[in-house]
């Protein structure tokens, strides 16, 4: 019940601040990271989202690569990333009436990730968001797990950017966001989630998406477990 009421109170935030974000954004244009970033941190705050972080954030990362479980990862990273964020969705979610526009007023990236006539697009607005001193945000495995104990097979369009760029990549772990957060069946637990920040790095070797994919599952294999005997306990 508690859980329900708390997803609710959420649905309303987001219903209603959102939209004030989305018209403050096109407004200026200039602050729409401080908008982002404010909209995030009162979420967090008021609703006293709590998270454990292991690792430390590297500013300087010009891409994060991250696993996907919940709308809960975006908002953690826009709360507390000190730089400006730019993410890379597909594009239906810009097509969403009204809120697709939270992705559209801050130039987010948006793409049929199935065609291969977007890298080319891709290509053109990576550049253009990183001349601009903007992160890029990807999400490897192209949509929300369940949060199980396997990720979803990594797509390619993460490791073309950063091979094309030659860009330093920061690997993050989320584990629990989707049980903390399950926005699709609106149940708000609240529960405790852990996020793992990885050794940023430039690739040097050509395997390196194959070892990172294979490295993030081992890591989150072991937070997983390790949330699941706390559970139990």
């Amino acid at each position: 019940m508690i859980s329900k009421i708390r997803a609710y109170s959420a649905l309303l935030y987001i219903l209603f601040v959102i939209p004030f974000g989305i018209v403050l954004m096109y407004a200026f244009n200039v602050f729409h990271r401080k908008i982002r970033k404010s909209i995030a941190a009162v979420f967090f705050c008021l609703f006293r989202v709590r998270v454990s972080a292991e690792g430390k954030l590297d500013p300087t990362a010009q891409i994060l690569i991250m696993n996907h479980q919940s709308f809960m990862d975006v908002m953690y990273f826009e709360a507390v990333h000190p730089n400006n964020l730019c993410w890379i969705a597909k594009k239906e979610l810009g097509k969403v009436f009204l809120y697709g526009h939270a992705l559209k007023a801050p130039k987010m990236i948006l793409i049929n990730r199935e065609s291969k006539r977007e890298l080319v697009f891709l290509l053109k607005e990576a550049k253009d968001r990183l001349e601009s001193g903007r992160i890029l945000c990807i999400f490897p495995e192209g949509t929300r797990s369940k949060g199980t104990e396997k990720l979803l097979p990594f797509k390619s369009g993460a490791k073309f950017l950063v091979e094309h760029f030659k860009l330093k990549v920061q690997p993050v772990v989320f584990c629990g966001t989707r049980k903390s957060f399950n926005f699709e069946k609106l149940e708000f637990e609240n529960s405790p989630f852990s996020v793992q920040y990885l050794e940023s790095f430039i690739p040097e070797n050509p395997n390196w998406f194959e070892e990172l994919q294979t490295h993030m599952q081992e890591v989150y294999t072991s937070m997983y477990q390790r949330q699941n005997q706390c559970m139990e306990e």
